[in-house]
């Protein structure tokens, strides 16, 4: 990819060198309640007191000390900085012509363990876009484990991993994912996966949509990109998961997509450059 004198998106939040701090045990309402009673009885409420408390709260906390990062994490930064910014530039250009206002997510970057609006999180989870939000959180170390450990190595590897969360960011921004989440709930759990793989191969539709815009309207791709992003789609498809970490594949369990289906989906969504080519939910075959 090209990113020489390419805008950096200003929509980053740098939490890396931030520490988890438990803020202590808290009380639920039904926890209080349970030690009044107990006391009233007149038994020492004392012995109970772990069976009312939820789990430890955890917060974030600034270590006053700026983060020192490396060379290598400075070109990750960089390079995350400027796909943001040209997937605002494409989401904001297309998007209203189906009659939505594009809202920018920011990007969270940090280190270990994230507190977000879903709850906490550790860079163990991946990328992943919080809706409640509207942020993607990213531990830039992922892309390390996306070359090594699953072989997708390229800087436009990267750049589609950061266009799938803002797919499911323009999904929020829709509806489609309260309309999932919403399905998912009157259904049993297989049902469910197969709504989620929708959801997900819609997100890489929707990645490949914004690598079309960002080739044709500002030239960002180079020789080898396209394949680099087609490779990264199906080093994550869940049979290879399934392989690596249980030997087998269980297509009912799958919740993202086979690698085949990744790179169909962002594929199509290359091709046409187009979201509306993406309703992976009306797809018969996916």
């Amino acid at each position: 990819m090209d990113i020489r004198g390419r805008r950096q998106s200003s929509n980053v939040e740098d939490r890396r060198g931030m520490r988890p701090v438990r803020t202590g045990v808290g009380l639920s309402l039904g926890g209080v309640l349970f030690l009044v009673v107990l006391s009233m009885l007149g038994i020492n409420p004392l012995p109970f007191l772990g069976v009312a408390t939820k789990a430890p709260e955890v917060q974030m906390q600034d270590t006053g000390q700026p983060y020192q990062e490396t060379q290598q994490e400075a070109g990750l930064r960089e390079l995350a900085a400027v796909v943001l910014a040209d997937t605002e530039d494409t989401w904001n250009a297309l998007l209203p012509q189906y009659g939505v206002q594009y809202v920018e997510p920011t990007m969270v970057l940090f280190n270990e363990v994230v507190q977000s609006a879903c709850g906490t999180a550790q860079s163990a989870v991946g990328p992943f876009y919080c809706p409640l939000d509207q942020k993607i959180y990213l531990d830039l170390s992922f892309y390390d484990e996306l070359s090594q450990r699953f072989g997708a190595p390229g800087d436009f590897a990267q750049a589609y991993v950061i266009a799938h969360e803002v797919g499911h960011h323009v999904q929020n921004l829709v509806g489609t994912a309260e309309t999932v989440q919403a399905a998912q709930q009157r259904v049993g759990k297989v049902e469910a996966n197969e709504l989620s793989v929708r959801m997900e191969l819609q997100a890489d539709c929707f990645a490949g949509v914004w690598a079309n815009n960002a080739d044709r309207s500002r030239q960002l791709l180079e020789a080898g990109d396209v394949e680099e992003g087609l490779n990264a789609a199906s080093a994550i498809g869940d049979d290879r998961l399934q392989r690596m970490s249980q030997g087998r594949v269980v297509p009912d369990a799958f919740t993202h997509g086979s690698s085949e289906q990744r790179v169909r989906w962002f594929r199509r969504g290359l091709e046409a450059g187009r979201p509306d080519a993406c309703d992976t939910f009306q797809a018969r075959q996916l």
